[in-house]
């Protein structure tokens, strides 16, 4: 059978652009794998936001994130892209976070150039360490894949908000350069930023679709048109998930009960509970 990531290589090898909400729990990311899609990203604002109720500021644990992945990766069979942040630490801690993502069963991580502690990439406050740094973080992933880490890299960089777009651009090229398997230029400022980008850095790429963020939303077909292979949605269900809870505690504060939601047979159908009694019809006593 494939693992994860060989299905991973196979999608970038298409010619379709993939399309990819976000998930923070294993529910979210069997529902996105249950309405078709192929690919999913565990992403860090969203697991802060939910486990812990705080900002994406860098203050969630590597473990803390691990344990949501492997909680994710046991409900779908279909590849997730893990947030590594900064790699949590120096290049020996990015080696060793990247072998942790790839032994939990993650497609690729994400490493990018912030300083720690990072930040949302479309929130203010956010700084990039110097090029050496930088390049030390994705030449460090890259040789735990090349040492056997069964996982693709994400190499981001947040330059483009500190340093300027020319900046931006040199690093992706440079990560590139170093073996990055899927490249993210975050919080590109319009459709021209993401043009030059698209054709000057080769490469797979990633496309940030966040409304109310930095970037312009642009259509699926755009975006391919441009040269994106993946865009990811990365709060198109945390959004709407706190948007339906509270409306339902607007009505039940009045009295009501819910009138939007799906019924109890639905919720246990998804969370399994014909597949678990299927089980105990094995093992009659």
């Amino acid at each position: 059978m494939s693992t994860s990531t060989e299905k991973l290589r196979q999608l970038l090898a298409g010619s379709d652009l993939l399309l990819m909400p976000c998930c923070f729990d294993a529910l979210s990311a069997q529902l996105i794998e249950q309405a078709g899609f192929p690919l999913t990203f565990m992403s860090g604002f969203a697991v802060a936001a939910t486990r812990l109720a705080l900002p994406d500021t860098g203050l969630i644990s590597y473990a803390e994130m691990l344990d949501q992945g492997r909680n994710i990766l046991d409900a779908v069979s279909f590849p997730v892209i893990g947030d590594g942040d900064t790699g949590y630490g120096n290049p020996a801690n990015v080696r060793r976070t990247v072998r942790g993502y790839a032994d939990a069963g993650f497609a690729a991580i994400m490493i990018e150039d912030q300083l720690a502690p990072k930040r949302c990439g479309h929130t203010p406050g956010r700084e990039i360490v110097p090029r050496a740094e930088a390049l030390s973080r994705i030449r460090a992933a890259v040789d735990a894949r090349e040492q056997g880490a069964d996982i693709l890299i994400m190499a981001r960089t947040d330059a483009r908000a500190t340093a300027g777009l020319a900046e931006a651009l040199w690093r992706m090229q440079a990560f590139a350069d170093l073996g990055a398997d899927i490249l993210f230029l975050e919080a590109l400022r319009d459709e021209a930023e993401m043009v030059d980008f698209c054709a000057q850095v080769p490469g797979p790429k990633m496309a940030n679709m966040l409304p109310g963020g930095v970037s312009p939303i642009l259509s699926p077909q755009r975006l391919q048109e441009i040269g994106y292979r993946i865009v990811a949605y990365p709060l198109a269900l945390l959004n709407s998930a706190v948007y339906a809870m509270q409306e339902a505690l607007n009505g039940l504060a009045a009295g009501d009960l819910p009138r939007r939601s799906v019924d109890f047979a639905t919720i246990r159908n998804i969370v399994g509970f014909d597949r678990y009694d299927r089980i105990l019809e094995q093992y009659p006593s």
